[in-house]
Formats: C-alpha cells, sequence, structure tokens
C-alpha cells in the first residue's frame, strides 16, 4: 500500500460580510496583494511535500482568475464546487479530490482562505504531530484571557474557567474518508471540521499554533496583518544583508 498523501483544500466560497470589504474578503488587497495569495504562497513554499493544493470557489466566482492569475500550477486545482455553507464547500471539495484521485486514507489540510498568516513552519509542525495520530488534529491556542458568558441583553452572565480551552486555527488535518464521513454526518451547522469530527466520537489531537495565525474577520484585523507582514519583510531582510 502506497503512503499516504497530503493535500490542502481552501474554502474560498465565502463572502465574510463582517470584514466590510466591497467584495469577498478574501479577494480584498492586503500589502499589496490579494488576501488569498498570500495564503496561496505559504502553500507553495511546501512544495513537493503537497500532492494537491486546491482552491474551492463558487461556481459562478468571477474574481478568481483575476486575482490569482497564475493559479493553478502544476499541482494544484481551482474546484468550482462551492456550496451555501463552509461544510458544504468542504464536502464537496473533498469530493472532488477523490474524483481527481485522492484516496481515503490521504490527510487533507483544511485551512481558511483568509488566515493568510500562516507560514510553512506552523504546517510543518501540524504535519509532523499528526502524520503518525490515528485521528489528525488541528492548529490551536491555549485561552490567554478571562472568558465571559452573556445575557441576552448583553451583560454579564457569569466568568468560566479558562483552563483547557482552546481557540481553533486552521489547517486541520483529517483522513479524506474520516473527514468526508463525518462532515456528511453533522450537517451543516458545524463551523469547523474537528467540530464534524468531535461529533462522530473522536478526539483531534491539539497542536499549538500561533497568534499570528489569525483569521481576518473585522475591518481592523487588515491594519494588524499588515503590519506583522512588513515585520516579517524587515526580519527577512535583515537576514539577507551579509
Amino acid at each position: 500500500m502506497s503512503a499516504p498523501r497530503l493535500h490542502v483544500l481552501v474554502p474560498c466560497a465565502g463572502v465574510g460580510a463582517r470584514a466590510g470589504a466591497a467584495g469577498p474578503k478574501q479577494y480584498a488587497p492586503l500589502a499589496g496583494r490579494p488576501i488569498v495569495a498570500h495564503t496561496v504562497e505559504a502553500f507553495r513554499a511546501l512544495g513537493h511535500r503537497l500532492a494537491t493544493l486546491a482552491l474551492v470557489v463558487a461556481p459562478d466566482d468571477a474574481l478568481v482568475e483575476q486575482v490569482l492569475p497564475d493559479f493553478p500550477h502544476a499541482g494544484e486545482r481551482l474546484l468550482r464546487v462551492g456550496g451555501a455553507t463552509r461544510a458544504a464547500t468542504v464536502a464537496n471539495g473533498l469530493r472532488a479530490l477523490a474524483a481527481a484521485g485522492a484516496g481515503a486514507q490521504d490527510w487533507v489540510l483544511v485551512h481558511d482562505a483568509a488566515r493568510c498568516l500562516v507560514t510553512p513552519a506552523l504546517v510543518e509542525r501540524l504535519v509532523a504531530d499528526c502524520t503518525d495520530d490515528p485521528v489528525g488534529g488541528l492548529l490551536a491556542l491555549p485561552l490567554p484571557d478571562t472568558l465571559k458568558a452573556a445575557t441576552p441583553e448583553g451583560r454579564v452572565a457569569g466568568t468560566l474557567p479558562r483552563a483547557g480551552k482552546w481557540l481553533a486555527q486552521t489547517p486541520q488535518m483529517f483522513r479524506l474518508g474520516t473527514l468526508a464521513e463525518a462532515l456528511a454526518q453533522a450537517g451543516d451547522a458545524i463551523t469547523d471540521e474537528a467540530g464534524a469530527i468531535e461529533a462522530a466520537g473522536l478526539a483531534p489531537r491539539l497542536v499549538p499554533g500561533s497568534a499570528q495565525n489569525f483569521k481576518i474577520t473585522y475591518p481592523e484585523d487588515f491594519a494588524l496583518a499588515e503590519a506583522v507582514l512588513a515585520a516579517r519583510a524587515t526580519t527577512a531582510g535583515a537576514r539577507r544583508i551579509p
């Protein structure tokens, strides 16, 4: 039996209304490039480690070729099978990967298009920790702040213990067959792939991520992301100076 391969699936069919962008937030400019272009670049840096890098867009998406004119390269796929929800988009993408030859035992890393500050090192950490895991796992951060429960009126209903609580990030890495079956059983209500795996009675591994691996959600996130990218560029430039 051949070794399981690695595939990356990037759901790219949403709108992201909370970000305040004029169109789909994954296509909004960030540091001179579309958000999703930064995401694609991070996974391209993994090179031959990946069997497939796939973007799942809406069937009527008329912008993706404009914002990503060099996509797809070899080993990359543009899948026009996005659904009405994230769960449907991922499920449709998994079916398309399987139809293209991906195996049920292959690993699939599902990653948010708008989580554009992910680094190859973070992805490598997830792969290293999960390749031999019976379930798979996800990048996540221990909850750093005090957690409050709220009343319907917007007042504090209580303070919840933060011990043992983590903030889920992506990529989330699971076997293609296991994830497809879990999504089919869980339906559209789940908000991340780990939730579907949990609903199937399995316990994904938590792999420490990074505070910089945040998803652009609100208008103020753009300035923060640009600051992170600028700091990285400065650091990279300093390393190149002999």
